[in-house]
């Protein structure tokens, strides 16, 4: 009897330990959810038109956004090319002859983008090795290198001339600003002189001389008004176009001989 009694006691007394790690794996909290894990890198343009008039004289195309990690010297680097429809260029050397200057040899280029624009928070020369920055047509040497056309030199500095003086390409004019770590902002010139049509910029995130996250913002170029009116007009009927601009012309020749002819 005392041996029942014993043992009964011993029982009772283990029960509540041999429960006690149930009942702690039932108190336990679940385990937390991962951290939300958002995109590397995200950008924005502050207009996806620009509208072409009359009284254009040239705009400033903003581009904005955010990383993950902090931007600098001892972080990631943004990289922010702006690329226009590709087109036909003929570049021609002047040669003189009998006292006048006129055409000599030509070279044609194709697949030449007619707006160019490059920007960095770093020399990209700096940031990625030159197969890389051949690859993605990032510096003017590396761009023209890659155009099929002649392999003379001398056209092909011809043509980076010509677009540098017209304002349609250019290649780290003015660098991609940091604000607060992590934000940047950059703005691409786009010249009085540039066609109209559909336009793209690259947003690329550099770390560790590597491309790790690209974003492509679209843009347009359109005329309005009476600019796109006339447009349209040389367009659709070119030879009225060119005979009402003959006719204007002669008016305003004709008129202004009427004002100033001397009595």
């Amino acid at each position: 009897m005392i041996l029942l009694r014993a043992t009964f006691l011993a029982l009772s007394l283990a029960a509540p330990f041999a429960l006690a790690p149930a009942a702690l794996a039932q108190r336990e909290p679940p385990p937390a959810a991962p951290p939300f894990a958002g995109p590397a890198l995200a950008a924005e343009l502050g207009q996806d038109r620009i509208a072409v008039d009359t009284s254009f004289s040239g705009a400033d195309l903003l581009i904005f956004g955010a990383t993950e990690r902090l931007l600098g010297p001892a972080g990631d680097n943004v990289v922010v090319l702006g690329l226009g429809p590709p087109r036909d260029v003929v570049v021609r050397r002047r040669v003189r002859w009998l006292g006048l200057w006129v055409n000599g040899p030509a070279a044609r280029f194709q697949e030449v983008p007619n707006y160019y624009a490059v920007a960095a928070t770093a020399p990209v020369a700096g940031l990625l090795e030159e197969p890389a920055r051949r690859e993605r047509r990032l510096g003017l040497d590396v761009l023209t290198a890659r155009l099929p056309g002649p392999r003379d030199p001398r056209f092909r500095t011809a043509l980076i001339d010509l677009k540098r003086a017209s304002r349609l390409w250019n290649e780290e004019e003015s660098p991609v600003e940091i604000s607060g770590g992590r934000l940047f902002h950059a703005r691409l010139p786009l010249p009085s002189t540039i066609a109209t049509g559909d336009y793209i910029v690259q947003v690329l995130l550099v770390r560790g001389n590597r491309v790790v996250a690209r974003q492509e913002l679209p843009f347009r170029v359109d005329r309005v008004g009476a600019t796109a009116r006339i447009a349209d007009v040389a367009r659709r009927l070119p030879l009225a176009y060119g005979l009402a601009c003959i006719a204007l012309a002669a008016f305003a020749g004709w008129l202004g001989s009427v004002i100033f002819r001397r009595s």
